[in-house]
C-alpha cells in the first residue's frame, strides 16, 4: 500500500508542475545585467599615459591552477617602451578553452596589471579564436592616451606610475 501511496505522491508533483507557466529568459534579445562582481573575460589594463601595466612578471601564469595563461617577459628600452620600469609583457595569452574563471591570476598580479570584465559572451565556433592574445586584452585606448611604445611621462619615476600620480597630461604631484 505505501509504494502506491508513493506513486501517488509522484504524480502529485508531477501534475502540480504541469499547469504553471514556464519561465522562458529571452537571452539574446533580453540580456539581463551581471552582478557587478561576476568575473568574465580577463582585460590587461594601462596607465592614464597609455603605457601597459603588465611588467612580464609572470606570477599570474604560476598561479594559475588550469596552466591557461602564457607570458613571455622582454626588456623595455629608452627607444621601445611599452611600460614603466625595466620589463613588459611581450607576449601575453590567455586559452580560454583551460581558463576556469577562479581570479587566482587576478590576486597574483602585483601591479593590478590584470582584471576580469563582466563580458561573458566568449562562445565561437573555432578553437583556435578562444585564444586571446594582446590583440585581444589590452584595455582600448581612452581619450587623452598613446599607443606605445612612447617614453615616460616627463619627469616621471617608476614610483609615480605606481603610486597613481600620472595623468595624461604628465605626472601629479
Amino acid at each position: 500500500m505505501s509504494k502506491l501511496l508513493d506513486t501517488v505522491a509522484g504524480f502529485g508533483v508531477t501534475l502540480g508542475s504541469m499547469f504553471k507557466r514556464p519561465i522562458t529568459e529571452q537571452y539574446p534579445d533580453d540580456k539581463r545585467p551581471t552582478a557587478p562582481r561576476y568575473h568574465g573575460r580577463h582585460q590587461l589594463n594601462r596607465y592614464p599615459d597609455g603605457l601597459e601595466k603588465c611588467i612580464g612578471c609572470e606570477l599570474c601564469a604560476w598561479a594559475c591552477p588550469a596552466d591557461a595563461i602564457y607570458v613571455e617577459g622582454a626588456d623595455n628600452t629608452e627607444a621601445e617602451r611599452y611600460s614603466p620600469g625595466e620589463r613588459y609583457g611581450r607576449v601575453y595569452q590567455i586559452n580560454y578553452l583551460r581558463c576556469i574563471g577562479c581570479g587566482l591570476c587576478i590576486e597574483a598580479c602585483p601591479t593590478r596589471a590584470l582584471t576580469m570584465t563582466n563580458d561573458y559572451e566568449m562562445a565561437d565556433d573555432n578553437r583556435a579564436d578562444l585564444i586571446y592574445g594582446k590583440d585581444k586584452l589590452l584595455a582600448p585606448l581612452q581619450p587623452g592616451m598613446d599607443a606605445p611604445p612612447h617614453p615616460m611621462a616627463t619627469d616621471a619615476t617608476d614610483d609615480d606610475y605606481y603610486l597613481g600620480n600620472v595623468t595624461p597630461d604628465g605626472v601629479r604631484r
